[in-house]
């Protein structure tokens, strides 16, 4: 949930923070998830990629509906390759003291639809360009 469905009043949209913008309830999965479990649950969930974190929340990479047609157009069984095998490491990610003015700078310059947010290194949420929107609508109270 984003803390800025909750506003009540109008604030100054460019000061909103990731934090407040950002989806704290992240889908994840595992380095040793198999691609067609990935697949699975982004189809079903709506979502154009997936982070993967260690046990300890560690964000190590990211799953994208590119890796996932790629890995189709090679021929391989999603069912045997590993979520290691194709995500992308070292992912673009932001934290939650940026602003809704520098992380929409981010996706316009690097053509970014999502990023993962980290505190230290652990995925604490996703963000998304719907996000920024969302946040920047509430706080100057287009709607309430």
């Amino acid at each position: 949930m984003r803390q800025t469905d909750f506003f009540m009043k109008a604030s100054d949209p460019k000061a909103l923070t990731v934090g407040q913008l950002m989806q704290d309830a992240v889908t994840r999965c595992t380095s040793r998830t198999n691609a067609a479990t990935i697949a699975h649950m982004m189809t079903h969930r709506n979502f154009g990629s997936l982070p993967v974190v260690e046990e300890d929340g560690t964000l190590v990479g990211i799953v994208t509906e590119y890796d996932l047609l790629q890995a189709m157009l090679d021929g391989r069984d999603l069912r045997k390759v590993l979520a290691t095998e194709i995500m992308s490491t070292h992912p673009v990610t932001v934290t939650e003291d940026q602003t809704l003015v520098q992380v929409a700078d981010l996706f316009q310059d690097r053509y970014l639809t999502r990023v993962p947010v980290v505190r230290n290194n652990k995925l604490i949420g996703i963000l998304a360009r719907r996000d920024l929107l969302f946040g920047y609508m509430k706080a100057s109270q287009y709607w309430s």
